[in-house]
């Protein structure tokens, strides 16, 4: 399937790797042009020659060392480029604690990068994508927003903020009739680094071996696996087609069939 959308631009948050790797790697093999965005440059660079290996129809690559949670941040990248088609949202979710632990500071910084970052970035890019006839914004959310975890109050709280403000900016007849949505793609247990950590510090705390906590987690899933940061960016590239048009203000769950409700 053809979707309909090289020679667009897409701007790609957390893309040195991970989900906004796996996203970034299957918009180029769609022919768009990615700046993406991580906070290490070396990885980044990294990131960028690999896809570069991978850019279809001459799709450019375009790496920015910036913290996109930051103002600072925000306004370098617009800097390099102001005009996206595409805009994927992503920044790593705060840590997991108790929240008796958590005072106003952490909340603000969980706030900042989990809810207000991505408003901000559609605030910054929406009208011009109306103007032009074409937008489609992709959150990185979480399932926990479906299936709230304890430990991750910090996160639950400030990706259900979004996912509230999305509900309403995403159906707004001056945005949609235009063709442009909005859309929140929820990722479950996904084999990235971050997941990895998770086992290796669980590990450390309970004596029990990495491995075996993995295949325990693994063994909750219907799908008896972890999903691939790479079928989680066809997902996202299908959202960002010409084919997703009337899809708009959704959540979309991948997570392998763990989440056992019915809506």
């Amino acid at each position: 399937m053809d979707f309909g959308i090289a020679g667009r631009w897409a701007l790609v948050g957390g893309a040195s790797k991970g989900l906004g790797y796996g996203c970034a790697l299957a918009l180029v093999r769609e022919g768009v042009s990615v700046a993406i965005v991580a906070r290490s440059a070396q990885p980044l660079e990294e990131a960028a020659a690999r896809l570069r290996q991978e850019a279809a129809h001459g799709a450019q690559v375009l790496p920015l060392a910036a913290d996109i949670t930051t103002e600072e941040g925000r306004a370098r990248v617009f800097a390099a480029r102001q005009d996206f088609d595409i805009v994927v949202t992503n920044a790593g979710g705060p840590p997991p604690g108790d929240f008796r632990d958590w005072d106003r500071a952490a909340w603000i910084k969980a706030l900042d990068a989990n809810m207000l970052t991505p408003i901000e970035l559609i605030r910054a890019t929406v009208d011009g994508m109306a103007a032009r006839g074409f937008g489609r914004i992709v959150n990185i959310t979480s399932s926990a927003v479906k299936a709230p975890i304890e430990v991750l109050g910090l996160s639950n709280g400030a990706r259900s903020g979004l996912t509230g403000f999305v509900a309403g900016v995403a159906r707004n007849p001056d945005l949609v009739s235009r063709n442009v949505t909005i859309n929140n793609l929820l990722p479950g247990r996904f084999e990235t680094d971050r997941l990895r950590a998770g086992w290796k510090a669980a590990a450390g705390k309970t004596g029990r071996d990495a491995a075996e906590l993995r295949a325990a987690q693994e063994a909750q899933i219907p799908a008896r696996r972890f999903g691939t940061p790479e079928e989680f960016g066809a997902i996202c590239a299908f959202l960002a087609s010409v084919h997703a048009g009337y899809i708009t203000g959704q959540n979309i769950l991948a997570d392998g069939g763990i989440y056992p409700g019915t809506y």
